[in-house]
């Protein structure tokens, strides 16, 4: 029986509380399987964040969904399974502002700016950018759930640079000030460098298939590094 299909049956056929019954299935189903429920537990909080933030500008593009399966990549006998737990996400009374509340504290082992709780906000991010925007409704719900994730107006101001393709501030993308040094910039990005390297995520119980997302952050910061290296050698 697939983990998934373990956690379904946890959570019963009631969706008339779905958020709690998720959120204690994790907990009880999978409380001598550490890993593993750092893995359902990341994955549900995409699946269950993703549905609420499809309401947020009050439109389901095609190309958001898609974005959702890049991302998400998961077997075709489990399609059902995970469509059911969006539903029950996207049918649940209960804001969103619950489920990220909730579903934080399965980070036990983080403190404020939990890495993987940025990767969720990465993979936010990459959903609500899809469509060729990101819609002003769906930036208020990122920094929303980014303030429940207790991270830092910075950390979060750095996250939202890497996703903004036109007039990206390099400086921003990796937290640094057009007035720092270039060996200060050097330190810096080499240190993010090594903190998001996509090895790291199977550490952090990251599953393998957010390894697409690891991989377009890294991207976003070398060119960063690269732009800044080339104005301050042309200077």
């Amino acid at each position: 029986m697939s983990f998934w299909e373990k956690l379904l049956n946890a959570i019963g056929n009631t969706a008339g509380n779905a958020l709690s019954a998720v959120v204690e299935a994790i907990r009880t189903v999978f409380e001598g399987d550490p890993e593993t429920r750092r893995k359902v537990a990341f994955s549900v909080a995409i699946i269950a964040l993703s549905a609420k933030m499809a309401k947020a500008d009050g439109i389901v593009s095609e190309r958001e969904v898609d974005a959702f399966r890049e991302i998400f990549e998961f077997p075709p006998d489990q399609a059902r399974n995970v469509a059911r737990l969006y539903n029950l996400a996207r049918q649940d009374v209960a804001g969103y502002e619950a489920y990220a509340e909730k579903l934080s504290t399965l980070c036990v082992t983080c403190a404020a700016n939990c890495p993987v709780l940025e990767e969720v906000l990465d993979g936010l991010f990459h959903i609500a950018k899809a469509d060729g925007l990101i819609h002003e409704k769906e930036m208020t719900f990122l920094a929303h759930v980014a303030e429940i994730f207790h991270m830092s107006e910075e950390r979060f101001a750095r996250i939202a640079a890497r996703h903004v393709s036109i007039g990206r501030d390099p400086y921003k993308v990796l937290g640094v000030s057009p007035s720092d040094d270039f060996t200060t910039i050097r330190r810096r990005y080499h240190g993010l460098v090594s903190e998001h390297h996509p090895d790291r995520l199977v550490s952090r119980g990251v599953p393998a298939e957010f390894h697409a997302i690891a991989n377009e952050r890294m991207a976003a910061l070398n060119a960063a590094y690269e732009e800044i290296e080339k104005e301050r050698r042309a200077a």
